[in-house]
């Protein structure tokens, strides 16, 4: 399955930051930023429902985050 979010997520050091967290949940190489897309998106493949807890993840760390 491909989760897609629209992120508030506006640089690369941003997702830099928040690299560690996302590997930990999804796994190394499963998920990629778009942020030259106007909504900023988070896909992320994996095998499981992980759209709350990746809404929650980004939220603690101050990042809009909406399920598309």
């Amino acid at each position: 399955m491909v989760l897609v979010f629209k992120t508030s997520v506006s640089s690369t050091q941003t997702a830099q930051q928040l690299k560690p967290r996302l590997n930990e949940m999804a796994g190394t190489g499963s998920w990629n930023f778009d942020l030259d897309d106007c909504d900023r998106i988070l896909r992320i493949e994996t095998d499981e429902d992980l759209s709350l807890s990746v809404s929650e993840m980004l939220s603690r760390h101050g990042i809009k985050c909406e399920p598309l």
